[in-house]
């Protein structure tokens, strides 16, 4: 009799969970229902097909699907948090729903994120944020702003130990832009990225937009749709570590390591595309620039070299001579110790006139900047080649890269020119004297061409251990691919023994 009645009561908690759970379905398709139907009228995608945007097909698994917002039982959360695969590699992902409540942030939506990440460190994979919230629940008061600072600790927490991707598919504004301002990477989107810390009403119509933020630096990817969006961060997914102890990402080579460069009447233009130099040395001209419309002046790349992804910082000449000014040292900080924290081999490809000089860069802590920058070299570990393509005058020589500050290898160019002077400031300090006759300008420029062929030369750097070798240009690739080959298992820790090997 008792067991009849438990096998009845078991029965009826069955049917009761089996019921429960059909109810929750019901009243979670019809609110993704709801949020599809907004974001079509809104001509967007809803976070469910962001996701299936970015993922591999039939990869996502949902986590915390049926979270509620506090005291609101039919509300689900406006956050879709999860994980799946892109390219069989393991991802991690959120996205806010505008559609629910315009995506608004609370203590949940935190609590979500944090689970999200707590995940994703033990299993080492990375993050990748899609942001579209209007802001904070007004109502949820401090919670909601302690709910920020909670996900702000977990980007911070995670910085350097696993690759974060934001995407701002909508609205990222105040304390939320700030959280993904701390991603490793930010993609906008043009015509639909708005992202702000101040309101454009308060501030001008022009903050926030895809373009202002590529131009801050704010943003290191620009979208022309949201596939596009996706597709990117997809692309960066799988040529970036899963995390900072999986070390060199190594791709499928089909390219000849020993293919000569034939980039001669590349450099006949002082003022030459770098770009089209770092095309010629990569593996099928397998390039992706970030931060392109910020300092223009210095290219940040991961390059895919010698059948390994290669993070590649090089002088513009096209760009103000290459020059490093305060946004350009900014971003070769930002952009080393990126490279650093997740062990990518560093290339430096040297072509600068030297400092900007100029009042407005002394009005900005300029030596500050050129302190973080020389700091970032000196203390990155991982491979880090560099060599001088043009000119490397004064600092320039000695900040991007040079041996000093702890490059492994290090070559010149045959046509490389490395003074303490650019030639016209030499030849106006030191030979001033020497320029005589009626006709004093093209005295100059002999005495200036001179000068490049007496004390701007590469060989007196290579006789002082400074420069390993003097290259032609043709051997360009071969040589940084064979360098890297060589410092692919780089340890800056000593080797570990036992003890010495007694002789005989």
């Amino acid at each position: 009799m008792d067991e009849s009645a438990n096998s009845l009561n078991a029965r009826s908690k069955k049917t009761i969970r089996t019921k429960t759970a059909e109810l929750l379905r019901n009243m979670l398709h019809t609110i993704d229902a709801a949020s599809a139907k907004a974001a079509s009228e809104a001509g967007t995608m809803s976070a469910r097909e962001r996701i299936a945007a970015l993922l591999d097909p039939n990869t996502f698994v949902e986590i915390g699907a049926y979270r509620c917002r506090r005291n609101e039982e039919d509300d689900f959360e406006g956050v879709i948090c999860g994980y799946g695969a892109i390219d069989e590699r393991l991802v991690f992902c959120f996205a806010q729903e505008f559609g629910r409540k315009k995506g608004a942030f609370d203590d949940v939506q935190a609590e979500k994120i944090e689970q999200l990440y707590r995940m994703a460190q033990k299993n080492g994979a990375p993050v990748i944020g899609i942001f579209d919230s209007a802001g904070a629940l007004v109502y949820d008061g401090v919670s909601a702003l302690a709910g920020y600072g909670r996900v702000m600790r977990c980007a911070s927490r995670a910085s350097g130990v696993i690759p974060q991707i934001a995407v701002i598919d909508g609205v990222c504004a105040g304390s939320a832009s700030a959280i993904a301002a701390m991603f490793d990477f930010a993609i906008v989107i043009k015509n639909r990225t708005q992202f702000y810390v101040n309101s454009p009403f308060l501030v001008g119509e022009s903050a926030g937009t895809a373009q202002s933020t590529a131009e801050s630096g704010l943003a290191a990817l620009v979208a022309e749709h949201e596939y596009q969006a996706y597709s990117m961060a997809r692309r960066l997914i799988c040529i970036l570590p899963q995390n900072n102890a999986e070390g060199t990402v190594d791709t499928f080579l089909r390219d000849d390591l020993n293919r000569k460069l034939e980039v001669d009447a590349l450099f006949a233009d002082a003022n030459y595309d770098m770009s089209a130099l770092v095309s010629a040395i990569a593996d099928e001209g397998d390039v992706m620039p970030f931060y392109t419309e910020y300092a223009p002046e210095l290219m940040t790349a991961l390059a895919s070299i010698g059948g390994q992804i290669v993070g590649v910082l090089a002088n513009c000449p096209a760009e103000r001579d290459g020059m490093i000014t305060v946004a350009a040292a900014r971003k070769a900080a930002r952009f080393i110790s990126f490279c650093d924290s997740f062990n990518v081999p560093l290339l430096t490809l040297v072509d600068s006139v030297g400092l900007e000089v100029s009042p407005d860069a002394e009005g900005t802590p300029y030596a500050c900047e050129l302190a973080r920058m020389a700091s970032a070299y000196i203390s990155a570990a991982c491979p880090k080649v560099s060599v001088v393509v043009g000119s490397a005058y004064g600092a320039a020589y000695t900040l991007m890269g040079s041996k000093s500050l702890g490059a492994d290898i290090a070559f010149a160019l045959e046509r490389a020119a490395i003074s303490v002077l650019p030639p016209d400031a030499a030849v106006a300090f030191l030979w001033n004297d020497r320029v005589e006759g009626n006709t004093p300008a093209d005295a100059r420029a002999e005495l200036e061409e001179e000068w490049r062929a007496m004390c701007a030369t590469p060989v007196d750097a290579a006789q002082r251990g400074e420069i390993d070798d003097i290259i032609s240009t043709a051997e360009l690739r071969q040589r940084i691919c064979a360098a890297f080959a060589m410092l692919a298992a780089k340890s800056e820790l000593p080797p570990t023994r036992r003890h010495a090997n007694l002789p005989l």
